[in-house]
């Protein structure tokens, strides 16, 4: 088994928690809010496959108001109407980000989503893009393990 990442270099690990840390404050202050911030994350964990991640920020968006149902249909997001313009325009930018080369649909996914969030907004949400893309393979090469919970949330034995 390969060492976790984050125990095998723990000053790195907490650089790179501050760094997020730093980019969550810029993104509030940038007037992303929470549920944008966590759908962001959802989204882009469910993207790379990235089982650790998707489990701890469907939690935390369950946590700040974020419906079960808009995380169940958060795959299908373009099909439905239950999402607002903005977390339309948060989930282009995700998906962008995250499935990179940049096509011509995902440059103008960007624009509108720039025109959606305005500049503040958009940059902060690109933030967070790139930030949950970076742990994602951090939990994904260190093969971070799921664990049990309850229907509350509650670890299990």
């Amino acid at each position: 088994m390969r060492p976790f990442v984050d125990k095998a270099a723990p000053e790195v690990w907490e650089a790179a928690r501050a760094y997020s840390a730093a980019v969550t404050k810029a993104a509030a202050e940038r007037g992303l809010a929470d549920s944008e911030r966590e759908l962001i994350k959802v989204r882009a964990s469910q993207l790379n496959g990235c089982a650790f991640c998707l489990d701890l920020h469907a939690r935390e968006a369950r946590e700040v108001g974020v419906p079960q149902q808009k995380l169940d249909l958060l795959p299908a997001w373009r099909e439905t109407d239950l999402y607002s313009e903005r977390e339309k325009a948060v989930l282009a930018v995700t998906e962008a980000a995250t499935r990179l080369p940049l096509t011509d649909e995902a440059e103008a996914d960007l624009d509108g989503a720039r025109h959606v969030l305005g500049d503040d907004a958009f940059v902060g949400a690109e933030w967070i893009a790139i930030t949950i893309n970076a742990f994602n393979r951090i939990s994904i090469l260190s093969r971070h393990p799921v664990r049990p919970r309850d229907a509350q949330g509650k670890l299990l034995r």
